[in-house]
């Protein structure tokens, strides 16, 4: 009797036990929060949009999501988040956790419908792109010899997402795209804002027939595209490839092969004949701007956030380059090969091929990840300028501000060459100043002029990535100690890219995830 007492007290408890832990398994998990993941987005009348929400947490027991549009006559969206634009306009479009009355929502333009074209294989005859279509560049687009391609002020080339997408201007071709402050020429991603990623298509590369330092005088330019850039044994200096003012680049740049990458904007034997002047190339997903050679003169260019470096020169570049501007994304930098904002070469294997690497630069903002933030930066960032390899660049009136290690000149294929230079440049806010004690030596070369200072010391308004504004305030270290340069720059009482007037203002964007194209 007492031993079948004891089993109904144990089964008892045991049923309970069990009971208790269903019930405790069962207990609802409650939606706490619901995210829009487009902030913005852009639709086109009788065109869609996909919107994607996601709900915390993510094991949440009820996940369900109601769309809403607040203006139906505007667009509408169904079950899934798919918008389609009815009317001209903007429109809140809501997504509401069912479970709960928590909300999140999306601002929707909606804008009339506009024609598109694909561009794709070879252009050999000359056309142009109007600013009443947008363009789509399908996979790798060639501008063959003897043909013009001219871009109107105001159009939108987009690069088809996983076709490495290029636009290969090749020696005899020209590109004339003119675009204007109020009207700049955006070359982009194919994705809506929110979705646009570094690397999402290929860049522009202009190759030209002016003097490169390889045997023979040509070459076969970096990407795997095949062009053929520098003017061989009869080069020409002063060759055109075209002209680019008031330009966007932005989420170029993949790699091709390791060290064999299409950058944001690329020049291959380019010619002082072209005419390159207000470019903003952003996101890049390898360098921003590189140089293979050539005579091209530059000024009023931007890199934002690209993610090798800023400005890369080698195999011989011997143009002048003034009024230039880096600002870089603290969390992203190159694994592969480490971020500078100079790079600079002779050639890869650090020869002293004719002619020399000897680019002058003029009036430069380096402005690095420890600029932008006193927090954690990415690792792979390593020097403001890394001059090796016998490169001979010459830099004058810069600014050099905010990473792991300031001056950087040699490495295991050879020295910056001996008639490499900085004169009347700041480093600032570096952890190390200088890489090596000979870098220190060479810096601080008596006659140079060139000075240690901190952040503060620059007064730089705003260092924002978003948002900024890089005019020196009143007693700024940029206004004073600037030193002549030479014949070919605009002379300068200032150091670094700006003193009381934005050049960027009006055209660059500084925030192109969100702008809507």
């Amino acid at each position: 009797m007492k031993s079948r007492i004891i089993k109904g007290i144990a089964l008892s408890l045991a049923v309970a036990f069990v009971a208790t832990s269903c019930s405790k398994d069962d207990d609802p998990i409650s939606v706490t929060g619901i995210q829009v993941e487009q902030s913005q987005a852009l639709v086109r009348v009788g065109a869609t949009t996909q919107l994607q929400a996601s709900i915390t947490p993510v094991d949440a027991s009820v996940k369900t999501i109601e769309w809403m549009s607040r203006n139906a006559n505007r667009a509408t969206v169904d079950a899934n988040g798919l918008v389609t634009g009815v009317s001209t306009g903007k429109v809140w479009i809501v997504a509401t956790a069912s479970a709960t009355a928590l909300k999140d929502s999306c601002e929707v333009t909606v804008a009339a419908p506009q024609a598109t074209e694909t561009l794709s294989g070879n252009i050999t005859a000359s056309r142009t792109l109007s600013a009443g279509k947008t363009y789509i560049l399908d996979g790798w687009v060639y501008v063959k010899d003897g043909a013009t391609l001219t871009i109107e002020p105001g159009t939108i080339i987009k690069g088809k997402s996983a076709t490495k997408a290029s636009l290969i201007i090749e020696r005899g071709a020209k590109l004339i795209a003119e675009g204007t402050k109020d009207k700049p020429i955006i070359f982009t991603s194919d994705k809506d804002p929110g979705q646009r990623a570094t690397g999402d298509w290929g860049g522009i590369i202009l190759c030209g027939k002016a003097t490169i330092n390889v045997a023979g005088g040509e070459g076969i330019i970096e990407g795997g595209v095949g062009s053929t850039y520098g003017g061989g044994t009869s080069p020409n200096d002063n060759d055109n490839s075209g002209v680019l003012r008031y330009i966007r680049i932005e989420y170029a740049g993949y790699a091709f092969e390791k060290d064999k990458e299409i950058n944001g904007l690329t020049f291959g034997g380019v010619g002082k004949g072209t005419v390159v002047e207000n470019i903003q190339v952003s996101f890049a997903n390898d360098d921003s701007y590189e140089w293979f050679g050539g005579t091209v003169n530059v000024k009023n260019i931007v890199a934002l956030g690209g993610l090798d470096d800023d400005f890369d020169t080698d195999f011989g570049f011997n143009g002048f380059v003034q009024f230039a501007l880096s600002l870089r994304n603290p969390d992203v930098a190159d694994a592969a090969s480490k971020s500078n904002g100079f790079e600079s070469d002779n050639d890869g294997s650090g020869t002293t091929n004719s002619p020399k690497t000897n680019p002058r630069f003029a009036n430069v903002s380096i402005y690095g990840p420890k600029a932008v933030t006193t927090g954690t930066i990415n690792q792979y960032y390593q020097s403001a300028m890394h001059i090796r390899r016998n490169s001979d660049l010459q830099a004058y009136n810069s600014v050099f501000a905010g990473w792991p290690t300031g001056v950087k000149i040699d490495d295991s294929k050879g020295a910056a060459g001996s008639n490499a230079a900085l004169k009347g440049c700041i480093i600032a806010g570096m952890d190390n100043n200088y890489a090596t004690d000979a870098a220190n030596t060479w810096f601080n070369t008596s006659g140079w002029s060139n000075r240690v200072a901190t952040i503060a010391d620059l007064k730089v308004t705003s260092f924002s990535i978003t948002n900024p504004n890089f005019l020196p305030q009143t007693g700024s270290a940029l206004l004073t100690g600037s030193v002549t340069v030479p014949t070919g720059l605009e002379q300068t009482d200032y150091i670094g890219a700006f003193k009381n007037s934005d050049w960027t203002a009006g055209w660059a964007e500084w925030n192109p995830q969100a702008a809507i194209y």
